[in-house]
């Protein structure tokens, strides 16, 4: 097991940044800290503003299948899909060892898997890519290219990436977002935001046709060199797909807690 406090910042970052994330979306989400889970849910298309995950450190598994329980019946109250985020390092080793039994007799089915990172890499140099321009998201337009990247990249319909992020000033204003232009077009997107003294990163997509060519690095060092140049902030934090993972170390950043993602089966 890795470090527990390492573990227990990923699982805090997620909830500092997704209570301001959903309440700007609509200041009437569901923003609740109950025993052992926090709720993060907008109920809107974009399933990643539909979020819960579980809290509790070193959580045995007796403990660990009534959270899962709960969080699915949270869950099925809603009635818009989105995910239970597990960091499985906030487990005990029994409680990891019947994970896969726990969430199957909840009702739970996983969806894929994601990494928690971390690291005092700031400042980073503002970055050069021989094919990308970055401009900052300050308007709709952006804010719609941007929605639509991650979109293609999660395999969401467009409208739903848009639903969660279009028309949101927060996002224009107070979120270090960039886009990677080629020839005028955005081919990648990052965002940066501080959160409790970290700079947070979040939503990193490149276009699937220019995969595989540095788009998302230079992307995310441009959110990360505009946001520490802005606040002064040294340490950083991420929630990486599988897919994404082995873009971040080369950054600075270092794995921490295995994460699971969750949706309702059937």
């Amino acid at each position: 097991m890795k470090d527990l406090a390492d573990s227990t910042e990923s699982m805090e970052q997620l909830a500092t940044v997704w209570r301001a994330l959903v309440l700007d979306r609509d200041p009437g989400a569901d923003v609740r800290d109950l025993p052992g889970i926090a709720v993060r849910w907008v109920d809107c298309r974009f399933a990643f503003w539909n979020c819960v995950t579980l809290t509790d450190v070193k959580a045995d598994a007796p403990l660990a299948e009534r959270r899962l329980a709960q969080a699915a019946d949270i869950m099925r109250a809603k009635r818009q899909p989105g995910f239970l985020w597990l960091f499985e390092d906030l487990l005990d080793d029994g409680a990891r060892a019947a994970l896969d039994d726990a969430a199957d007799r909840a009702g739970l089915q996983l969806a894929f898997p994601g990494t928690g990172m971390a690291g005092d890499l700031l400042p980073v140099p503002d970055p050069v890519h021989p094919d990308l321009t970055f401009a900052r998201v300050r308007s709709d337009d952006q804010l719609t290219a941007y929605a639509d990247l991650n979109s293609r990249a999660y395999g969401f319909d467009l409208d739903d990436g848009r639903d969660g992020l279009v028309g949101s000033t927060l996002w224009k204003q107070d979120m270090h977002a960039y886009l990677g232009l080629r020839d005028g077009v955005p081919v990648a997107c990052a965002a940066a935001v501080a959160a409790e003294g970290r700079l947070f990163v979040a939503f990193v997509a490149t276009d699937h046709a220019w995969q595989r060519r540095g788009y998302g690095e230079a992307v995310t060092r441009k959110a990360l060199h505009e946001g520490a140049r802005a606040t002064g902030l040294t340490r950083a934090t991420l929630h990486a797909t599988e897919a994404g993972a082995p873009v971040y170390p080369r950054i600075g950043f270092r794995p921490n807690s295995p994460i699971r993602f969750y949706g309702l089966r059937g």
